[in-house]
């Protein structure tokens, strides 16, 4: 090595190491600014004294800590319990939002389903939604597509709280000065209390997924529990001449591992029979139809039958009793007469 040259150790010594990018994040702007609001340090408080005169000019220039939070949330953004960038809060309103919009939910328990159970069993009800679909356009009856019909997983404990706030907040008993969405402060008060009084608190537990059902369809509904839930005679399983994709094994494998647990219909409660007995509603929505209007008829026609024959009754009664009163008024002579008449 020539004298004036410097070693290759020396050189890499001297420079600088590359410096490794923070791991703990910063918060975002308005994480930090709820942060700040919320954990407001005793020090930076006012100091409040024992006469009066200074402590109602302290309170004047002190904002409360409600108008400071609404001065430094957006317009578009109303006051919430609990901060919304949070994502337990958007679930929350997700939860909230699914619930009210869908008339029909079936509950299911899945124990460590993989992906592609998961997607060979959103592939097989797709296809027997489908055909539903097209079964119902050839008898042209307007309805739903099945492509609406949604199997997702969900949070147990954010579903739940979901479910409460649907079932026993009402926003129209919130006063206008007060915020009456799914987060304020007045849909958790409402709720507080009512964990296990929903008829559904025993059957969430553990992990559930849902499948939703834009409208009551029970032609929709068979299909479906005829896939994921097969029960004979009502619900016999797919053969597999008819349909060899459901006898595939991820979709047997993830087929035993759900499990039925409830319905949700129109915001009642069913069990396991009562979400069968939904689906199986001979023509759907149109035979429940006519069976009421059946009842209805054969009920009238019974009603009016019943007053025909007591009419009919009282009119031979009647009729009766005006025979004998006139037989009476005449006398024996009109007797003897009457006997009379026929020897003649």
């Amino acid at each position: 090595m020539c004298p004036g040259q410097i070693s290759p150790l020396h050189a890499t010594s001297t420079n600088k190491l590359p410096t490794m990018p923070p791991r703990i994040h910063r918060p975002t702007r308005a994480l930090s600014s709820l942060l700040r609001t919320t954990n407001t340090p005793t020090s930076t408080l006012p100091r409040q004294y024992a006469t009066a005169t200074i402590t109602a000019n302290t309170s004047s220039s002190a904002p409360p800590p409600s108008l400071k939070l609404k001065s430094r949330l957006p317009t578009t953004q109303p006051i919430s319990l609990k901060p919304a960038e949070f994502r337990k809060t958007q679930l929350l309103r997700q939860y909230a939002s699914l619930l009210r919009s869908t008339p029909l939910l079936i509950l299911f328990q899945h124990n460590n389903l993989n992906s592609t159970e998961w997607t060979s069993i959103r592939r097989e009800l797709a296809a027997a939604l489908a055909k539903v679909d097209a079964e119902l356009a050839l008898a042209g009856e307007p309805v739903t597509s099945g492509s609406a019909v949604k199997l997702q997983i969900v949070q147990t404990g954010i579903f739940a709280a979901a479910l409460r706030v649907v079932e026993y907040f009402d926003p129209s008993a919130v006063g206008s000065e007060e915020a009456s969405h799914t987060l304020s402060k007045a849909a958790h008060e409402a709720v507080v209390g009512t964990r296990t009084s929903h008829g559904f608190a025993p059957l969430l537990a553990g992990p559930v997924a849902v499948l939703s059902f834009p409208t009551v369809s029970p032609a929709h509904l068979k299909a479906a529990l005829t896939v994921l839930a097969p029960l004979a005679p009502e619900y016999p399983a797919p053969t597999r001449r008819a349909n060899p994709g459901w006898h595939d094994i991820p979709v047997q494998t993830g087929l035993q591992k759900l499990q039925l647990l409830g319905a949700r219909v129109e915001g009642k409660v069913f069990d396991m029979d009562g979400a069968r007995w939904v689906g199986m509603i001979p023509g759907g929505l149109e035979g429940l139809r006519a069976q009421v209007v059946h009842l209805l008829q054969s009920a009238g026609a019974g009603v009016t039958n019943a007053l025909e024959s007591a009419g009919k009754s009282l009119f031979f009664t009647v009729e009766n009793r005006r025979m004998m009163m006139e037989e009476e008024e005449k006398g024996p002579e009109a007797k003897e007469e009457a006997k009379e008449e026929p020897k003649a």
